[in-house]
């Protein structure tokens, strides 16, 4: 909660530093763009969060816990990364999915290879986006030199004492 007040209070100290630096720049119009962009989260966070709730009493935690915990090691690790790249949806899904999973037992070196993967390879993006505008030359070559930074950072995240 300390984070999120220290957040509130840098982002007033930035707003009233850039309006002294830069006056021509209409900050009214910074905050109703920005207020346009918040509100609809504001709705679908709380949504997501308790569906992830509901989520989290019916799977099996002690699944979770041993196959994405702390002590499955590099298989939980790959595990996860495998997860993070199919998963589908916006971060107001993922990432209340993720804070279920954390909450059953996954461990965090799993989670930060989970949350690597779901940004970096995301297979429901590479079928919307990528893949209809760039083409396939381009997308298995970014897939190829991705493959491995989920792993990479869940096993970075293993070896960083906590």
């Amino acid at each position: 909660m300390l984070i999120a007040y220290l957040t509130v209070v840098a982002l007033l100290m930035v707003t009233v530093l850039a309006g002294h630096r830069h006056p021509e720049v209409e900050h009214r119009q910074v905050w109703t763009l920005g207020w346009r962009q918040l509100r609809p989260l504001l709705v679908r966070l709380p949504v997501a969060l308790v569906a992830a709730s509901f989520l989290a009493e019916l799977l099996p935690q002690e699944w979770f816990a041993t196959v994405l915990g702390s002590t499955s090691g590099m298989t939980g690790i790959l595990a996860a990364s495998v997860l993070g790249g199919v998963l589908p949806g916006g971060p107001s899904v993922s990432f209340p999915l993720v804070l279920v999973l954390f909450r059953a037992g996954a461990g965090t070196p799993q989670m930060v290879a989970l949350i690597t993967a779901w940004s970096v390879l995301a297979l429901h993006r590479v079928l919307a986006f990528e893949l209809p505008m760039m083409g396939w030359p381009f997308v298995w070559r970014r897939w190829l030199v991705s493959l491995l930074l989920a792993p990479l950072a869940g096993t970075i995240a293993m070896l960083v004492p906590w």
